[in-house]
């Protein structure tokens, strides 16, 4: 399941840098929203998965109250999703793969 979430949030994490960073200007400054609407669907979808999955291993990850907010918070700070990789999944090669 680890692996699995790792997948969740790198995909998460892309596709929020790409809507804040190349969607979201293109619809302001060039009137054109297509790619807000084509990156929205998939990033919500992420985002929700990335939470719910964050919920179900934080045992197996022990993550305790002060840790499962910093995993939750990450999923709306841009980049917090690779730091949330770097920082708690990486780091905890020592737990048990499934």
């Amino acid at each position: 399941m680890k692996i699995f979430f790792r997948i969740i949030s790198f995909l998460e994490g892309t596709t929020y840098l790409l809507l804040l960073f190349i969607a979201t200007p293109i619809k302001y400054f060039l009137d054109d929203p297509q790619y807000v609407k084509l990156l929205g669907m998939p990033h919500g979808l992420l985002f929700v998965a990335y939470i719910v999955i964050a919920y179900l291993i934080k045992g197996d990850m022990q993550w305790k109250g002060r840790d499962f907010r910093i995993v939750l918070l990450a999923s709306i700070i841009p980049f917090g999703t690779f730091y949330i990789d770097k920082k708690y999944l990486k780091a905890n090669h020592h737990l048990q793969e499934e």
